[in-house]
């Protein structure tokens, strides 16, 4: 099943790779600033919509995000 901690991880590490600040990117995606704080710590999920808000912003795949696929290009 998939893990909001492992997701969190993902997002933040995609985010590191293409150089997109968290603040600035959870902004863009009108998120409050605590959301990757709340699902590292209490494994709270995101709504559908708003994960795929992260994924367009990061340039990659809600699969990918959530451990699906390896690949950031897969069902973009």
């Amino acid at each position: 099943m998939y893990n909001a901690q492992e997701t969190a991880e993902k997002i933040k590490t995609q985010a590191k790779a293409k150089d997109i600040l968290i603040r600035d990117m959870l902004d863009e995606c009108e998120l409050n600033k605590n959301a990757l704080s709340s699902m590292l710590s209490r494994g709270s999920w995101l709504q559908a919509n708003n994960l795929a808000k992260i994924a367009d912003c990061l340039g990659c795949s809600v699969d990918y995000l959530l451990g699906r696929t390896d690949n950031p290009e897969i069902n973009k």
